[in-house]
C-alpha cells in the first residue's frame, strides 16, 4: 500500500516499520505511565521518586477587583482631563485602596491602547485587592529595610530623590509635594517615576502627587503629539511595612522585549534617561 506518511520512512529502502514490526511498551509499564515518548532506561523515567513534593501548585483566585472610571466625559487617555478632574480621579484611587485596608498588598493600574492592555477604550483605572504581596514589591521591601539598617534609619528612595536633585541630569519637575525623574536605569525609553518629596509608606494614606502624575502624562503627551499608550503602576507599602516610600511609575510602550531581554531578564534602553528628561523638560 502507499506510504501516506513518507517521512516514517521509505518500504523500498528496507526501512519502513508496520504497526506490527514495532515493539510496544506493555500496558501498565512505567513506559505506558510515561506516555509515547518513553523507553526503556529512559533517565526520566529512573529519577521518579516517590513522596517528591507537589511541583505544579495553585491557589483558587481570591482578593478583589474593583475598574475604576476616570471620567464621566468619553475620554481615552488621562492627560486629557482637567485639573480638577485629574485631582478627583486620583482621589477616588486612594478611597478604594482604603477600602480595602486589610488586603496583604493593593496593586493600582492604568493601562492606555490596546498595545498597553487597555481592554477599555474609556480612561480608567484598575484596582488589585491581593491575599500576598508581590515578590517584585517584597524585594523592593527588603532592599529598603537593608538600606535603612546600613545607613541608621536612612530612607532609600528618599536619598535616591536628594541626589537626583543635586545631579540635576534625570530631573524632569519638582514641585512642593512631589518629584518627577527619568529613573537612572530605566527598563525603557521615556520611563518615569513620580517621589513625593516627604517619605511616606503608602500612598492611599498620603494626599499630594496628583498635579506631578498630570504633569507626566501631559508632557508626554506633548511630546509624542498625543498621548502613548503606556502602563501606569502605584507602589505603595505592603500591609505591616511601615519602612517605605511609595512612588508611581509611568512606561509608554514604545518598545518591545525581543530575545534577549525576554531570555535573561536585563532590558535594553536605547534612549538614555538623560536624554529623555531633558526632552521632557522642554514640553513643560
Amino acid at each position: 500500500m502507499p506510504n501516506l506518511y513518507p517521512a516514517l520512512g521509505d518500504p523500498s529502502r528496507g526501512s519502513f516499520q508496520t504497526a506490527s514490526d514495532r515493539k510496544e511498551p506493555q500496558a501498565g509499564g512505567p513506559a505506558a505511565d510515561a506516555g509515547a515518548f518513553s523507553s526503556a532506561g529512559d533517565p526520566l523515567l529512573a529519577s521518579r521518586r516517590a513522596g517528591e513534593p507537589d511541583l505544579f501548585s495553585s491557589r483558587p483566585a481570591e482578593g478583589a477587583h474593583e475598574v475604576l472610571i476616570n471620567s464621566p466625559q468619553h475620554l481615552t487617555a488621562m492627560a486629557e482631563l482637567s485639573d480638577e478632574q485629574f485631582a478627583a480621579a486620583v482621589a477616588t484611587w486612594r478611597e478604594r485602596m482604603r477600602a480595602h485596608s486589610d488586603a496583604s498588598y493593593l496593586q493600582l493600574i492604568v493601562n492606555e491602547g490596546g498595545g498597553a492592555g487597555a481592554s477599555l477604550e474609556h480612561t480608567h483605572a484598575q484596582l488589585y485587592a491581593l491575599p500576598f504581596v508581590p515578590a517584585a514589591v517584597a524585594r523592593e521591601r527588603e532592599r529598603v529595610g537593608a538600606y535603612g539598617e546600613r545607613t541608621a534609619g536612612g530612607g532609600l528612595l528618599s536619598d535616591v530623590l536628594v541626589e537626583e536633585v543635586r545631579r540635576q541630569e534625570r530631573l524632569v519637575a519638582i514641585d512642593d509635594e512631589a518629584a518627577l525623574i527619568c529613573p537612572w536605569a530605566s527598563h525603557s525609553p521615556f520611563e518615569l517615576r513620580v517621589i513625593p518629596r516627604r517619605e511616606a509608606a503608602r500612598f492611599e494614606e498620603d494626599e499630594g502627587g496628583a498635579a506631578m502624575i498630570r504633569t507626566a502624562l501631559r508632557a508626554l503627551a506633548t511630546l509624542f503629539d498625543g498621548a502613548p499608550e503606556l502602563n501606569l503602576w502605584v507602589r505603595t507599602a505592603p500591609r505591616g511595612a511601615e519602612q517605605f516610600h511609595w512612588h508611581v511609575d509611568i512606561a509608554p510602550r514604545l518598545t518591545i522585549k525581543a530575545g534577549f531581554e525576554l531570555g535573561t531578564g536585563v532590558d535594553i534602553n536605547v534612549y538614555p534617561p538623560e536624554k529623555a528628561a531633558a526632552d521632557l523638560k522642554e514640553c513643560l
